[in-house]
């Protein structure tokens, strides 16, 4: 009787969603296509990346920026600078792009001063760039990099 060669029991790393910027836990039914998988869910493959997300994370990049290293901002603000009067429906998304963000090292989420996972983060955060990303000094983004 042939066996099936038994599978690593090592897991792959975990991953971060290409949308919300939620981690992505390994799952046996993606073992053998963990390569590539980008996103959390159906909802987020339907979502995906566009420049409306692009424009957030740009947003949140130049508020920063213009502040002093250890500052922070509230993604509210980042929500009201894009979307005027009509800014509530973007909270989320800033909250998606922000998460993206920190994937890249670029900033940290912050509640109570102390940097959190963002894929648990409940309630108010934060934003802060993140120290020695590139946003600090010297960083490429810092000296008019692009960043992507």
């Amino acid at each position: 009787m042939a066996h099936r060669p038994r599978e690593s029991s090592t897991r792959p790393e975990n991953k971060t969603c290409a949308s919300c910027g939620r981690e992505i836990e390994w799952r046996a039914k993606w073992a053998r296509d963990w390569e590539n998988v980008r996103y959390c869910s159906d909802a987020c493959r339907r979502r995906g990346v566009g420049p409306e997300e692009a424009r957030l994370e740009e947003e949140i990049r130049t508020v920063l920026l213009a502040r002093a290293a250890s500052s922070t901002a509230c993604p509210s603000e980042i929500a009201r600078r894009v979307g005027g009067e009509e800014w509530r429906p973007l909270m989320e998304p800033v909250r998606r792009a922000a998460r993206r963000l920190v994937d890249r090292g670029e900033i940290d989420i912050v509640q109570g001063g102390q940097v959190v996972d963002p894929s648990r983060a409940k309630g108010p955060i934060r934003l802060r760039r993140h120290p020695g990303g590139p946003l600090t000094e010297g960083g490429a983004l810092s000296r008019g990099g692009t960043g992507g």
